[in-house]
Order: C-alpha cells, then sequence, then structure tokens
C-alpha cells in the first residue's frame, strides 16, 4: 500500500507524542516496537481491505478490457475496411479510432487515480483504528514508547519488545474483518 509511509509517519508522531510525559515519570522505560506493514498483511481487517481493493481493481478491469475491445474492434475496422473507403470516411474512422484512444488513456487514469484514493481512505480507516489498539496495548503493557519497526529505523529489536503479534490478535477482537465502505 503505497499510502503507509505517510500514514505510519502520522502514526508514529501520535504515539511519541504520549511518551514524554510517561518517559520523565518512568526512568527504567520500557520501549516496543510494531511492524504496522505486517499488522495490515496479517489483520482481519487489513485483509478485509485488501479483498476490497482487489474486487475494486476487477471492476475496474472490467471497464478498461470492454474499451480495450472496443478499440480493437475500430482499429481491425479500418485495417479491413480503410482501403475501400473514401478518404472523408476514412479520416472520419481514424478520428473517431484516436477519440476512443485517448479516451481510454483517460479513463485509465482517472480509474488509476480512484483506486489510489480508495486505496488510501482504507488504509486511513484501518490505520486510525490501530493507533487506538497501540495506545490501548501500550498503556496495559506500562510502556513509554512504541515505534514503528520500518519507519523508525529500529536497527534492533529484541523478540520480546515486538509487539506486532499482540497487536493483530488485539486489533482483530476489536474489528473482526468487518467489510468497511
Amino acid at each position: 500500500m503505497r499510502a503507509l509511509g505517510n500514514a505510519v509517519t502520522l502514526t508514529a508522531v501520535v504515539l511519541l507524542a504520549v511518551a514524554p510525559r510517561a518517559w520523565a515519570q518512568s526512568p527504567g522505560s520500557k520501549i516496543a516496537f510494531i511492524d504496522v506493514q505486517r499488522v495490515l498483511v496479517r489483520s482481519a481487517a487489513g485483509v478485509a481491505a485488501r479483498e476490497q481493493l482487489e474486487r475494486e481493481k476487477a471492476g475496474m478491469q472490467q471497464k478498461m478490457d470492454a474499451k480495450r475491445k472496443e478499440l480493437e474492434a475500430l482499429r481491425d475496422e479500418l485495417e479491413k475496411k480503410g482501403p475501400l473507403m473514401t478518404a472523408d470516411a476514412r479520416r472520419d474512422k481514424q478520428d473517431a479510432f484516436e477519440r476512443n484512444r485517448r479516451d481510454a488513456a483517460r479513463l485509465a487514469d482517472d480509474l488509476q487515480k480512484e483506486l489510489e484514493k480508495k486505496e488510501q481512505l482504507l488504509l486511513q480507516r484501518v490505520l486510525q483504528d490501530l493507533s487506538g489498539v497501540i495506545e490501548k496495548v501500550g498503556k496495559e503493557r506500562g510502556l513509554v514508547l512504541i515505534v514503528e519497526k520500518r519507519g523508525a529505523a529500529v536497527l534492533y529489536g529484541a523478540s520480546e519488545a515486538d509487539l506486532t503479534d499482540e497487536i493483530i490478535r488485539a486489533y482483530d477482537q476489536q474489528n473482526p474483518g468487518k467489510d468497511k465502505k
């Protein structure tokens, strides 16, 4: 998911904003990390979001396939009947073909932008829900700081500091893969 970088950064900023108060209160602070990408891939809500995007993508692909077939039919007609047409008729068919080709290119661009927008919206919803789960687990475990493994450039992380699987379980309990639209 493309928007992951920005969303993870926002999530990390939210989590880091809570840390300074706790840090000052607890000299033996506990820090943990999660792999948000893994949460998105393995959590029920993340899987549901990806499946919804795949359905959207399949519908868009059908539209593009229909447009491509239309273009192929026009091109075939031009190739087969073009030599038999008058110059004006051939030019009209060629213009129609070029117009349809431009329309297809615009449609492909529009569909790609629409898919990216939907992907970003779904990701934003999942990460918004996830942020609350992360905060809850962090408070339950008495942590002062939770960082995102990839966005925070964690160079080493002990396995006991990895909360990813715990976050996935807690998130799935809170959001059992319900299809959000």
